[in-house]
């Protein structure tokens, strides 16, 4: 670990620079608070690079991690009557879910899998989690805050005593209270609401309303009539550095130079601007309360987004070491590199992180400033410690506004442009009526589109359900056209050129190459209608259908059946032991076929036929 030491050090030391902007601004984003994304990124960085399979991966809170992680704060934020500190045991207990679901996913192999995960999925997804963090980012760079506004707070009044009254009554419930009996104490705790509850829960129901996507468009008209212009030109500032100074030189990074620039003149003369929430000072401490107060009931409805949040942090970073594998011409191990991102994962949900990854941008800035070995993430990660510990005070007077610039740029770089670009050249493989379209197309703009909208969880479920049927049925169809399951009579095998021309009449020969599979058993069904009554015979060669599913189990039976009733003799050649083992599971063989219908080779089934079936054209005359 230590051979490299020298290239090591420059190569962490400049990731964690790098590694800095990006975790404050990806904190306040998730709505944890800039601490959170620079625990996420201290914890995960040291400890993902400690035990992980990847030696030169800088790991930490990524753009996807933080947008799915975003929806999850947000939604148990709302359940805890919009109070952050009683719904952080609950996110953190989810968080550490997630992790630990990282290190049996690469315990028991899953790592070698993810490969599979197909790219239109993975295209709409990315694309989406760059309009949600562009979207979400336009009322914070404009310096508008929905909670903040009275007028717009003032009409969720309302609702926010409908609410209030509501938990009123679920106390009472789980207190054993009868409503009906017992309208006093009802009205006693009631009485007891104060104005300043029902405006801090009308104040969560504005924030809540006006988060993601489709709030932020829907509040939008409002904010542009309130626009905070030192806000707004404090976030255009940074964005103009970003991309302007990137032209000069990358040597330094852009993004710390906007973030030092901006920051030091908004401090500097004094200007009346917002700065981000305080940063705790000292070291983490660890969240005991995960475990005292962990309650299953709370946690449930979350199981699957955990896993999703598992299964996106390992694709994410497995990813960024395929980028590493290419830059250092070595190989990852992406088992061990999931259980160290677990680990990373685990650790930094107890001392109050948001999750993360391995950082592709940070991976790249690690290998190019001279890092080899993990010693490199672990050092950038000590960085970040050492920065929170000197520098804490300090950064809690960066401007909201300026990572909300930062967060704009993220946003613009972390769609798939590549994935967009080809949209207008991929194969339209599908019919809709008289529209032919793309399947890579339509998946990609489901999962974009439910993503930014809906449920960023719930979209790349329904894109991988939508990938895997069309994946299907072009398997199937693929199959079915070079397998031979086609319409009767077939073009002869060089081995049947010799088959006695006066028996084709009788016996019928028919070739199945490939899987017999649900993709193609439909085609293999239509096979006892093609054969005429008056055949004797069906030889059915299998010496290149390695495999047979359930479905080509039964399709097979139900045609052996409607054969056998029009007294029609199957045989089967050169069955193979996959597909014998099935039939043999459900009695095909013996009790339809009995083991003298069944030959090795087509040489032995053709003596079979010359002495059992008899030519009826001969036999007429």
């Amino acid at each position: 670990m230590f051979s490299h030491i020298r290239g090591d050090f420059f190569g962490g030391i400049t990731a964690g620079i790098v590694a800095l902007p990006l975790a404050l601004a990806f904190g306040v984003s998730s709505g944890l608070g800039p601490s959170a994304g620079l625990y996420g990124a201290i914890f995960i960085g040291f400890f993902a690079a400690l035990f992980g399979g990847t030696n030169t991966q800088i790991s930490g809170p990524t753009a996807p991690m933080t947008a799915v992680s975003m929806v999850i704060i947000a939604s148990m934020i709302a359940l805890h009557e919009g109070d952050v500190n009683k719904a952080l045991p609950a996110i953190l207990t989810v968080f550490l879910l997630a992790g630990l679901m990282q290190i049996a996913l690469g315990a028991i192999g899953i790592g070698a899998y993810i490969k599979y995960i197909p790219y239109p999925v993975v295209s709409g997804f990315m694309t989406a989690i760059g309009v949600i963090i562009l979207v979400t980012q336009i009322l914070p760079a404009i310096g508008y805050y929905p909670k903040e506004d009275a007028e717009y707070v003032e009409q969720y009044k309302p609702l926010a005593e409908e609410i209030i009254l509501e938990n009123i009554l679920k106390e009472e419930a789980g207190e054993g209270i009868l409503v009906l009996e017992d309208f006093e104490e009802t009205i006693s705790r009631a009485e007891q609401t104060t104005e300043a509850d029902i405006q801090k829960e009308a104040r969560t129901l504005a924030a809540k309303e006006a988060s993601g996507v489709l709030g932020t468009l829907s509040v939008l008209p409002r904010a542009l009539q309130n626009i905070n212009w030192l806000e707004l030109i404090l976030a255009l500032a940074t964005i103009v550095i970003i991309y302007g100074f990137k032209r000069i030189t990358t040597a330094v990074p852009s993004t710390l130079v906007a973030l030092l620039v901006v920051s030091g003149v908004a401090y500097g003369f004094g200007l009346d601007y917002r700065p981000i929430e305080r940063i705790p000072e000292g070291l983490p401490m660890p969240q005991m309360e995960i475990f005292t107060q962990f309650k299953l009931s709370s946690v449930t409805p979350y199981i699957f987004t955990a896993l999703t949040l598992a299964l996106l942090g390992a694709i994410d970073s497995l990813l960024t070491s395929v980028v590493a594998d290419n830059m250092t011409k070595t190989k990852h191990q992406p088992n061990k590199e999931l259980v160290g991102q677990g680990i990373g994962n685990s650790i930094a949900a107890v001392f109050g992180g948001i999750p993360g990854a391995g950082a592709t941008i940070r991976t790249v800035v690690n290998i190019k400033s001279g890092g080899k070995t993990r010693l490199s993430g672990m050092i950038a990660g000590l960085l970040l410690l050492v920065i929170l510990l000197a520098m804490g005070p300090v950064a809690s007077q960066i401007p909201a506004a300026v990572l909300a610039g930062i967060l704009v740029t993220v946003g613009i770089g972390v769609m798939d442009y590549k994935g967009l670009k080809a949209i207008p050249n991929l194969p339209k493989d599908i019919k809709l009526g008289p529209l032919k379209l793309s399947s890579e197309v339509i998946i990609m703009l489901v999962v974009l589109v439910l993503s930014s909208v809906w449920n960023l969880v719930y979209a790349v479920g329904v894109g991988l359900i939508i990938a895997s049927l069309m994946f299907m049925k072009k398997m199937g169809d693929l199959t079915a056209e070079r397998s031979g399951v086609k319409p009767l009579p077939e073009k002869a095998w060089a081995d049947e050129k010799e088959f006695p021309e006066k028996l084709k009449e009788e016996v019928f020969i028919k070739h199945i190459k490939g899987p017999l599979f649900f993709g193609s058993t439909s085609d293999f069904q239509d096979l006892a209608a093609q054969i005429p009554e008056t055949a004797d015979a069906v030889i059915i060669r299998m010496g290149r259908m390695q495999y047979m599913d359930q479905s080509g189990l039964y399709a097979m039976e139900d045609t052996i059946i409607d054969l056998r009733r029009k007294n029609i003799i199957v045989l089967l050649v050169d069955v193979l032991p996959q597909p014998r083992y099935m039939m043999e599971r459900i009695d095909i063989i013996p009790d339809l076929i009995p083991e003298e219908h069944i030959f090795k080779n087509f040489k032995d089934c053709v003596n079979w036929v010359k002495l059992n079936v008899k030519d009826k054209t001969t036999a007429i005359a």
